[in-house]
């Protein structure tokens, strides 16, 4: 079946960097599109990055991330990533990935916090 585990996450300080990484399986991994969402307490989960598949690598972030994330994947090791740096209070959230297939982890927690 299905697959996808989060790791990654933890507490970290303000300008702190994280990678993030979702490992899958069960689903031919390179035909899929993966995305990062989060969620915060008592708000929307909402899309973090996603980049296409092996024919279309292109990568999109949403603008409250652009330019201090970036989202990679590894087609060997059926893993995506999400490289975060210049992290923000406001960048605490459970951390999601997905397929796009209706499959998501279980997420891991980013805590950022003096």
């Amino acid at each position: 079946q299905v697959q996808l585990v989060e790791s990654g996450g933890g507490l970290v300080q303000p300008g702190g960097s994280l990678r993030l990484s979702c490992a899958a399986s069960g689903f031919t991994f390179s035909w899929f599109a993966m995305s990062w969402y989060r969620q915060a307490p008592g708000k929307e989960r909402e899309l973090v990055a996603r980049i296409g598949n092996t024919r279309s690598s292109r990568a999109d972030y949403s603008a409250a991330v652009k330019g201090r994330f970036t989202i990679s994947r590894d087609n060997v090791k059926n893993t995506v990533y999400l490289q975060m740096n210049s992290l923000k209070p406001e960048d605490t959230a459970v951390y999601y990935c997905t397929n796009g297939a209706g499959d998501w982890g279980q997420g891991t927690q980013v805590t950022v916090s003096s």
